[in-house]
């Protein structure tokens, strides 16, 4: 009996070693930018376009009104999961840097990370959190902050600055580094209200908090050379200070942005930069869930340019470098360091990062939202 009961359990455990592990799986989404701009009709065409070409998550900022939660409850009832791009708040007395296009273009008004509040944060997640619970949707995850490692996006950074990409030392050490990082430490007790306001919801208490969405410029830290007068802080250092400071309490995974190098697409050389960037500035920090040193990413935004206006656009680069892209995510999804990948955009007229265009989902498009899994 004892003989035979082994020989079983040797077939079992045989059985479990041979059988290959289920490789990870990451959420895929896209962004939609600025629906509170269109009208509920506008909303609802981009909806069900949405729904035919089965996304299931879509990343954008919505509000405590009843014109965004409307748009949130139709998209939740037809399977669409809104990302949450939201900000920390500021008292109506905090400094603001003045939007001054013709001098700083791409640089935004606002006030420095410095003077973010609390208390005004903690008021203004509630009202949402509130309306949410009260209509039934939960979202998919929730995201303080975009790209607020550089100038545009943060007033902390002087103008003109010192026209390089900070590193962790320069936090410590640099009188602007050192101001920047004051920031990043009001940065941290917004997302510690954040969460705490997550954790008592009743809807969306599980949702993934994200921290901000970080721009990842694919070169090393330094000067950035001869006339450059903008600032930024490294993704990599970026994250590394916070983990310093407690963030990985505080956080279900870390946000990261990319917009590769679109060279030479289909030739092995440029391909092979494209994997080494990727893995040195931007998914560098990445680590699969329960690793005592880190998080899992998120790449909320990711995309390449298409400047062709024809009906149908001319393509073939595009097609070839998300083909290659995705292969490249491949190995991070796979070992549940990447969760999450959101590509920009639905719709973008502006910087020509769109993939739904003459009334059709471009073919662009439909690699970037197929499944990872």
């Amino acid at each position: 009996m004892k003989r035979t009961v082994i020989a079983i359990l040797g077939v079992v455990l045989s059985s479990v070693a041979t059988t290959p592990a289920k490789a990870a799986s990451a959420v895929v989404g896209i962004n939609v930018v600025h629906p509170q701009s269109l009208t509920v009709a506008q909303e609802n065409d981009i909806l069900d376009n949405l729904k035919a070409a089965g996304v299931h998550i879509i990343r954008t900022g919505i509000t405590p009104d009843d014109k965004t939660i409307g748009f949130v409850k139709r998209a939740y009832a037809i399977g669409i999961k809104v990302e949450w791009i939201t900000s920390p708040k500021f008292p109506p007395d905090a400094p603001s840097r003045p939007y001054r296009p013709q001098e700083w273009p791409g640089i935004w008004a606002g006030p420095p990370l410095s003077y973010a509040s609390a208390d005004l944060s903690r008021s203004y997640f509630q009202a949402l959190f509130d309306r949410l619970d009260a209509e039934g949707v939960q979202l998919a995850a929730v995201e303080l902050g975009n790209e607020i490692n550089g100038a545009s996006f943060n007033p902390e950074f002087p103008l003109p600055g010192e026209g390089k990409q900070f590193g962790l030392r320069d936090l410590q050490q640099d009188p602007e580094g050192r101001q920047i990082a004051r920031g990043y430490l009001q940065y941290l007790k917004i997302l510690k209200v954040l969460k705490d306001v997550r954790d008592h919801s009743k809807l969306n208490r599980v949702t993934p908090i994200l921290s901000a969405g970080l721009v990842a410029y694919e070169a090393p830290e330094g000067p950035f050379g001869k006339g450059a007068t903008k600032d930024m802080v490294s993704a990599n250092a970026t994250l590394e200070f916070w983990r310093s400071n407690g963030l990985d309490a505080l956080v279900d995974g870390y946000s990261v942005h990319v917009y590769p190098w679109a060279n030479g697409p289909g030739q092995a050389d440029a391909a092979a930069g494209r994997r080494s960037r990727l893995k040195a500035y931007v998914l560098k920090q990445c680590r699969p869930p329960g690793s005592a040193d880190g998080k899992p990413c998120w790449l909320t935004e990711w995309g390449f340019k298409n400047t062709d206006a024809a009906c149908p656009a001319k393509e073939t680069d595009q097609v070839a470098l998300v083909r290659e892209m995705r292969d490249n995510f491949r190995p991070y999804v796979d070992d549940g360091r990447l969760k999450g990948l959101i590509y920009y955009a639905w719709i973008d007229t502006s910087e020509n990062f769109g993939v739904y265009r003459c009334g059709a989902l471009l073919e662009t498009g439909r690699l970037a939202i197929a499944p990872m899994n």
